[in-house]
């Protein structure tokens, strides 16, 4: 009975040492030991971490030179986590080696399982920061919209103005080019009548 207990326990101590290597807590060392992450990717991302923590799998992805969704994929399926979740696309973590006993991979199965549930809650946060974006892109395009149609009526408004000043400025003129002829004529009609007056 004790070696079985032994047995286990020991297989529970691989496994956790193994699958949970979460990339916000991690060393360089313990990144390094996840397959496919060598000391380049591990520097990269002790140095984004230090701007602050990744908040979650796209974060990582997108921070992180070097590391699209393939590899993220599988750093997963090697045990990275980000913030205790599994990247979405990937496989469970590898439960146990091929000779462990069937017994030990149901066991290692569990974490696995509980880090698919946990990963389940940030998925729907997820779904209304998206709905959120999508009000933000839209609130920012009608803004944008309304700012346009405000300058274009602006400018018809100038435009019309600019009009009826033109128009105003060539009635004013018309009208003073018309009264200017209007008085030679009438000075002429007083010296026509005091012409005439003088010769009776």
């Amino acid at each position: 009975m004790l070696k079985k207990i032994l047995a286990v326990l020991a297989m529970l101590y691989a496994f956790a040492a193994f699958a949970a290597v979460d990339v916000n807590k991690a060393t360089a060392a313990e990144l390094d030991g996840i397959k496919g992450i060598g000391p380049a990717i591990s520097g990269k991302i002790v140095d984004e971490r230090k701007k602050g923590n990744f908040k979650d799998w796209q974060d990582f992805i997108d921070r992180v030179k070097g590391v699209g969704e393939s590899n993220a994929a599988k750093f997963s399926t090697e045990g990275l986590t980000v913030n205790g979740a599994a990247f979405k696309g990937a496989a469970a973590a590898p439960a146990a080696k091929k000779e462990e006993k069937p017994a030990a991979k149901a066991e290692a199965a569990k974490p696995a399982a509980a880090a698919k549930e946990e990963s389940k809650p940030a998925a729907a946060a997820a779904a209304p920061a998206k709905e959120e974006k999508k009000d933000a892109k839209a609130e920012a395009k009608a803004k944008k919209e309304a700012e346009k149609k405000a300058k274009a009526d602006e400018k018809a408004k100038k435009a019309e103005e600019a009009k009826a000043k033109k128009e105003a400025d060539k009635k004013a003129k018309e009208e003073a080019k018309a009264a200017k002829e209007a008085k030679p004529a009438a000075a002429a009609k007083p010296a026509a009548s005091a012409a005439s007056a003088a010769k009776k």
